[in-house]
């Protein structure tokens, strides 16, 4: 009597949990930075080995097979428990205490923020955390002094012995009331907003990408600026038809599902933005620092729409 091997690997569990999550082929395929092609060939080499289809081919979204979910299945028990065990890993390694003030430059990074800090808790409780808005003082310098930990940012200014770990890709959007007359156009030019009332949060306008790539560019400011420090609060104001937003696609998901405000892309490209996470060099292989930058790109990706890997 001979037993088979089919060869499972971890790469193939976390394609398919990709897939699942992304609902597409292409999205998976960016998630796991990889080209379509070799996700395509990745899936063939597993079906492959195992002799079965795992998922039915041009269904959308993808329609697992029975092979399919039973590897789903494993992938959900599996990968949280490897994860885990990387994460022990690294305690023994380096440690489990320390210390991780983070500050965050955007309001709506709370959004994702939470949940990464409750996941990553769980295997690092001894480690000090400490975090704050960054709206009131310069986050950057304050992390060379090493009074920060992390710094959480859209604006990578160069400072020696900072390092700026990309984190995700997104697009901002210009919100406005559903009745707003610039409601289905294909986008929005940086002309369309001199006669806006833009409402933005409360920092320098050096450091809104609405700013500093789109509006000063063509040369155009906008009729007026009005601050709101809550995203709820601006999106209210906006479907008041008080003034327009531009805000990351992630905040606006919500909102947008909800139909209680309308979106356009901003420019025929549309406005583009990375988020980084600024450390000091020193500290970029300390094994708590690592695993929190790992467990937020990975929170991202689970809990926000339409955010792209670098």
């Amino acid at each position: 009597m001979t037993t088979q091997n089919l060869g499972l690997e971890l790469r193939y569990l976390k394609t398919l949990k990709a897939i699942h999550q992304c609902g597409s082929l292409v999205e998976a395929a960016r998630r796991l930075h990889l080209s379509q092609s070799a996700l395509s060939h990745q899936l063939k080499e597993l079906e492959h080995r195992i002799g079965m289809e795992v998922f039915i081919r041009k269904s959308r979204p993808p329609r697992f097979t029975t092979a399919g979910l039973k590897l789903l299945e494993l992938a959900e028990e599996v990968l949280p428990r490897f994860k885990a065990t990387e994460q022990s890993l690294l305690r023994l390694a380096g440690g489990q205490s320390g210390r991780l003030h983070i500050a965050i430059e955007c309001h709506s990074c709370y959004q994702w923020l939470m949940p990464t800090i409750g996941e990553y808790r769980q295997h690092w409780a001894e480690v000090e955390m400490d975090f704050s808005t960054a709206f009131n003082f310069a986050p950057l310098p304050a992390l060379s002094r090493g009074e920060l930990d992390l710094v959480v940012t859209s604006d990578p200014t160069p400072i020696d012995g900072i390092d700026y770990i990309p984190l995700f890709r997104y697009e901002m959007l210009l919100a406005i009331a559903k009745t707003h007359p610039l409601n289905g156009q294909a986008f929005i030019a940086p002309s369309d907003l001199k006669d806006e009332i833009l409402i933005t949060y409360p920092v320098e306008q050096t450091r809104l990408a609405v700013f500093h790539d789109f509006l000063d560019p063509a040369d155009v400011e906008p009729a007026d600026v009005r601050t709101a420090e809550l995203t709820l609060m601006m999106l209210q104001l906006v479907a008041s038809q008080r003034g327009v937003s531009a805000l990351p696609c992630w905040a606006l998901a919500e909102y947008l599902d909800k139909g209680q405000v309308a979106a356009v892309r901003l420019g025929r490209e549309g406005l583009w933005s990375t988020l980084y996470a600024a450390i000091r060099t020193e500290q970029k292989e300390q094994p708590y620092i690592a695993s929190f930058i790992s467990s937020a790109r990975e929170t991202c990706f689970e809990t926000l729409a339409d955010i792209m890997p670098v």
